[in-house]
């Protein structure tokens, strides 16, 4: 084979790969498809210009079969702070507290008002905990181990939803909570006669209520229907002795 030969045949090969590579280079480039909660009442659709621009949108429907779907494609944002009030019944008595909630850099401080008007402060990033009262300078140190810093806000972790089976959902949709876009779910109850209803934000992705009942009797509510989407202050994680966390 002569040389002008062969730079014709290096040259149709080489045109070939350039092609294959700009295909590829094109699929992979596509706007990929996007999944969308709809506001209170919307159930299918999709999105003004959305079809005209190709960029399909799945819009979730939340049902029990559902609901896990549309709870996955929710995140908490890094940086918020809010009041979170829980009240607790039990025969004819009840209990209300409130706790001060302040998230960052992977840390949770908690400082919740407990009966008798003492004040607990934790800070926890999930492994370590640290624990203090009121204006008290001396601190507790201690390994977090399995309790998780909505536990240390005694609040349920909603995203134990995605672990439950189908037939353990009672009910889900969407509704609104004090103005707030939320998905409602309704778990079945358990063998002890408890149940849960979670109300979660679709735009803060934060646990908005919720509700413990056993039998038809509410035995547990929390509210925390506002949250500020901002860096908190550092002195939120800063130890008495002046150690900044983050």
């Amino acid at each position: 084979m002569d040389r002008k030969t062969l730079n014709h045949i290096t040259g149709i090969f080489l045109t070939v790969t350039v092609l294959a590579i700009v295909v590829m280079l094109l699929g992979t480039l596509r706007r990929p498809t996007r999944i969308s909660l709809p506001g209170t009442g919307q159930n299918t659709g999709t999105e003004p210009g959305d079809a005209a621009g190709g960029d399909a949108l799945t819009v979730i429907q939340v049902t029990p079969e559902t609901v896990q779907a549309a709870v996955s494609t929710l995140f908490r944002p890094s940086d918020y702070s809010r009041i979170v009030t829980v009240e607790q019944f039990w025969g004819s008595g009840s209990g209300t507290y409130t706790a001060s909630v302040a998230v960052s850099g992977g840390w949770t401080r908690t400082d919740r008002t407990l009966s008798g008007g003492r004040i607990r402060h934790s800070l926890t990033d999930g492994e370590t905990t640290y624990i203090w009262y009121d204006n008290e300078t001396a601190f507790y140190t201690a390994q977090a181990g399995g309790i998780s810093a909505d536990q240390e806000q005694t609040i349920p972790t909603y995203e134990d939803i995605l672990a439950l089976p189908v037939e353990a959902i009672a009910a889900a949709d969407y509704r609104t909570l004090s103005d707030i876009r939320c998905i409602y779910v309704e778990t079945a109850e358990d063998k002890a006669g408890y149940s849960l209803r979670y109300w979660v934000s679709v735009e803060t992705g934060l646990l908005a209520a919720a509700e413990r009942l056993l039998g038809e009797e509410v035995v547990y509510r929390m509210a925390a229907p506002g949250a500020e989407q901002a860096v908190p202050d550092a002195a939120n994680f800063t130890l008495p002795d002046g150690t900044v966390l983050i």
